[in-house]
């Protein structure tokens, strides 16, 4: 049911069919998570702006603006808008990555920010 439910909300935000989600991976989430890339001459990571533990808050490293958790176990409204979490999605991968997240990156990451 667990694997269902996050199937469907990862559904709702990818632009793959239903039938053609991958199988998805908290190990290679949390290494998305935690991967360095220089972007634009700055070594960046997904931890740089959300904390290593994504149970904690963050702060954005050049707004200063707070970041509320990223796991759903402490903060329960995440991933629960399509729209909203396609949105920074699409922000966050090109400022950290340096270009988008692919398909399975997001079903990757959305797995392991539910399952800690």
């Amino acid at each position: 049911m667990k694997k269902i439910l996050s199937t469907l909300i990862l559904a709702s935000f990818t632009t793959m069919p239903i039938t053609a989600l991958p199988e998805t991976s908290a190990e290679r989430g949390k290494e998305l998570w935690t991967r360095n890339q220089t972007v634009s001459g700055q070594l960046r990571s997904c931890a740089s702006c959300h904390t290593a533990n994504p149970r904690r808050a963050g702060k954005h490293i050049r707004t200063g603006k707070a970041i509320k958790p990223m796991a759903s176990s402490v903060n329960s409204s995440r991933f629960t808008d399509a729209k909203k979490s396609a949105k920074w999605f699409r922000r966050n991968c090109k400022w950290t990555l340096g270009r988008e997240c692919s398909e399975q990156e997001k079903a990757d990451f959305t797995r392991y920010l539910k399952t800690i």
